[in-house]
């Protein structure tokens, strides 16, 4: 369901759910931009992509697409990997902050639901729930190893020369080849199977 039919039939829903997702996705990619900033590259910091504020992220096809088919994306942050300091480390450590930012906010979603109990039907409750799947979501389906996703540059990072290659050479088709996987369902699995992952990891702290 997008979000468009979401806010025409339930307007608080609608904000539970959009303000969680809106910065989930813009520390997601600030992280990037961040730890490549830290690693040498200054491009995401010089265009103003180092903020919280949702303008400077938002991308107008992928914020319609996600009104109205319920699958978006935001703009990703530039990053020039000639100018970080260890190209290789730098480009598994820049695409894994996205990721990485994400669990820690699910971590801390669910440590404050369980350490203030609010009442399951409060806001507040709602809030944090959703705050925490969207975030373990948007980790979930970035670990994918299909360009443009994180997954896949973590990949380029210790793969061979052939894999590197293939990734190299369906690049400019994979928001195309994602977007057709989704709607065959064929990802379904591999998403959930990082979810499980990732709430394992999270269930060892938080039990």
């Amino acid at each position: 369901m997008g979000l468009l039919n979401l806010l025409l039939k339930n307007p608080l829903g609608f904000i539970i759910i959009a303000i969680p997702l809106l910065y989930a996705v813009i520390f997601h990619e600030l992280a990037h931009g961040w730890v490549a900033y830290r690693m040498g590259d200054p491009t995401a910091k010089s265009m103003g992509r180092l903020s919280l504020n949702p303008l400077r992220h938002l991308d107008p096809m992928g914020t319609l697409m996600l009104f109205l088919f319920g699958f978006g994306w935001a703009k990703p942050v530039p990053v020039n990997f000639n100018l970080l300091h260890d190209r290789r480390l730098g480009m598994i450590l820049v695409s894994a902050a996205g990721f990485i930012t994400n669990i820690l906010l699910a971590f801390c979603a669910l440590f404050l639901y369980r350490l203030l109990s609010p009442p399951s039907s409060s806001i507040s409750a709602q809030l944090l729930y959703y705050f925490a799947r969207i975030n373990i979501i948007l980790a979930a389906f970035n670990l994918i190893p299909l360009p443009p996703l994180d997954g896949s540059k973590i990949l380029l990072g210790f793969a061979p020369s052939n894999v590197r290659n293939f990734l190299f050479s369906i690049e400019r088709y994979g928001l195309i080849i994602i977007i057709a996987l989704l709607y065959l369902g064929v990802l379904d699995p591999i998403i959930r199977f990082f979810e499980w992952m990732i709430i394992s990891v999270i269930k060892v702290i938080i039990p």
